[in-house]
């Protein structure tokens, strides 16, 4: 049956919609303005039956989304209010269908409104139930407060896009538009969402007044078909276009010929007026097949920008970046330095990669207590570092290597030069050559600058001696091994 807050219907009624209000405010300081109005500002309180709290959203989508992602928290959050409920169970309102409360969190006293006045407020929102808040953030996706210019590690790599995004991002309101559109384009997790992130933050902080709109491509088609089912097309449209920066990341997921078109005409009108606008795809324009040959002609004749592979000082400076920030947590927090070298070596798909094996690190170490090493990150890893195959290692590979590591050139190290800054990663390279290849001890001095064998014996005798009596050494080599093995 239902629960009752008061005796009478009526103050039941109010009674569930006065904790429901209280659970707004909750949602809203959990997760921020831009999360609760994205996602959660048109969740109803309906009913609560056999500890069981029934909700409403207008769409599948939003139900769909509300369960994936928050629903855990919803229950936390609603059990402060309504500490009997068990579980909460969302449901789709039938099109048309009144709500039974608008919930405003600023209001706690808000009262049940009569349909004209539901109406009424729906106007005041904008046509199209858009919010029309200074800053545009009410159909806009989700911010990620981490996703900052301090936050990301710029490099060779994606020096240009970076350049650019923070250009935009400077370039006042009233101030000539640099370049327009602004097309990153590149693989996944590779930094164009963090640049999409940081501009709008950016000019939210330093120009609270501008209408920033940050979405995804997935959610302009929301909004297009919502707007098109409610026949509220003509709010869809201006409010669209009252946009002073328009941010749409994803492109290439833009499906749709009528959503196609309205999106071309919404891009025409933002640009022939002066206002931002700033795409990201995985794609240059010209491979984006799925759009017409008018639209792939106006993104590309703005500045088109292509953000690289990462090399790998850019993937140790992000390492570095992101354990620094786990070290905000976890002040005891120690990854040894070969390690992150070890994992900038072997992790070179993306970024998002990168910080992904790290957090992995990271989580071990806070729930197992584990000491970082080499072996360590490798087995935890084992699914994202690329092998090399069985045999196929080569001396050149291991002369780069060991270059590297020591900061020591290919010259120097076939050179007759005995420093012994030269010396050791010398003998370190004799050694890992006869380790992991095939090759005779000849062939390994001829490779290592017309050498006899005895001198190669001597450099893997002196370095398996060493290898008992200097840690520092048995980690330099166990983190070279790890590098040419995996």
């Amino acid at each position: 049956m239902r629960a009752t807050a008061v005796a009478d219907d009526g103050g039941q009624e109010k009674g569930l919609d006065a904790a429901w209000n209280k659970v707004a405010q909750r949602m809203r300081a959990e997760f921020g303005d831009d999360i609760y109005s994205s996602w959660f500002a048109r969740m109803e309180i309906a009913d609560v039956i056999d500890e069981i709290l029934i909700v409403s959203v207008p769409t599948r989508f939003l139900r769909t989304w509300i369960n994936a992602h928050y629903i855990d928290r919803v229950i936390a959050l609603s059990r402060k209010e309504l500490p009997k409920i068990k579980r909460i169970d969302i449901r789709v309102r039938p099109r048309g269908e009144p709500v039974a409360q608008k919930c405003d969190p600023q209001d706690p006293q808000a009262q049940v409104k009569s349909p004209l006045v539901r109406n009424q407020s729906a106007v005041q929102r904008g046509s199209g139930g858009f919010a029309t808040t200074g800053t545009g953030d009410g159909q806009g996706s989700p911010l990620d407060h981490n996703m900052t210019f301090d936050g990301f590690v710029a490099g060779p790599s994606n020096e240009l896009a970076f350049a650019a995004a923070k250009r935009i991002s400077d370039t006042r309101a009233d101030a000539p538009i640099p370049f327009n559109p602004l097309y990153i384009h590149s693989k996944a997790g590779m930094g164009k969402t963090h640049l999409l992130h940081a501009i709008s933050w950016h000019i939210k902080k330093n120009e609270p007044q501008r209408k920033v709109l940050y979405l995804t491509a997935e959610r302009f088609m929301y909004h297009f078909v919502l707007a098109l089912n409610s026949k509220e097309m003509l709010g869809f449209k201006d409010h669209f276009r009252a946009i002073d920066v328009l941010l749409i990341d994803d492109l290439q997921f833009l499906q749709g010929k009528f959503i196609q078109q309205e999106f071309y005409h919404t891009f025409n009108s933002l640009v022939d007026n002066n206002r931002q606008v700033v795409v990201a795809a995985d794609m240059p324009p010209s491979e984006l097949d799925s759009l017409d040959a008018r639209m792939r002609s106006r993104l590309a004749g703005g500045l088109v920008v292509d953000i690289g592979p990462t090399d790998f000082d850019l993937r140790v400076g992000i390492l570095n970046a992101r354990l620094a920030e786990a070290k905000k947590r976890y002040p005891n927090l120690t990854v040894p330095t070969e390690v992150i070298e070890y994992i900038a070596h072997r992790v070179t798909r993306s970024g998002r990669e990168l910080e992904g094996a790290l957090t992995r690190l990271v989580a071990n170490y806070e729930l197992v207590e584990s000491v970082m090493s080499v072996d360590l990150a490798g087995r935890i890893l084992k699914d994202l570092i690329k092998s090399s195959p069985q045999g196929r290692i080569r001396i050149d590979d291991i002369l780069r290597s060991v270059g590297k590591h020591y900061n020591v050139t290919r010259a120097d190290l076939l050179s007759p030069r005995r420093a012994r800054s030269i010396v050791r990663p010398r003998q370190v390279g004799m050694y890992l050559a006869k380790q992991l290849t095939s090759r005779s001890l000849p062939e390994i001095g001829r490779r290592f600058g017309g050498r006899d064998h005895t001198t190669v014996l001597h450099a893997v005798r002196k370095i398996e001696e060493l290898l008992q009596l200097d840690d520092k050494l048995a980690r330099d080599v166990e983190f070279l091994r790890g590098i040419l093995e995996q």
